[in-house]
């Protein structure tokens, strides 16, 4: 029923995320869950304005996020950068 303006679980809106990290870099399963935990964590931390915008607007917005780099990251260059990219989506849907 996503074509009515409701969310499948009743809600008026709806937010997702999901979070990936290329096996051709990281040849380990391991280093790929490490570099989703921490993008993981790093949105649930700065997601609180996209939701208030999203749940404003009644709006289903689905994200992806895809770990580019070649080396495993730190929680202090993710946590930045997720920040980042989540003000300058709350900065498009708010205009």
């Amino acid at each position: 029923m996503l074509g009515d303006g409701y969310a499948p679980g009743g809600a008026a809106y709806a937010l997702q995320a999901g979070f990936g990290a290329s096996s051709r870099h990281f040849k380990k399963a391991v280093d790929r869950n490490r570099i989703k935990r921490l993008t993981r964590e790093a949105y649930r931390l700065n997601k609180g304005g996209l939701g208030q915008v999203v749940e404003q607007r009644k709006l289903h917005l689905s994200l992806f996020f895809i770990y580019t780099g070649k080396e495993l990251p730190d929680h202090r260059l993710v946590s930045g950068k997720i920040a980042v990219a989540l003000e300058k989506i709350v900065k498009e849907i708010g205009s």
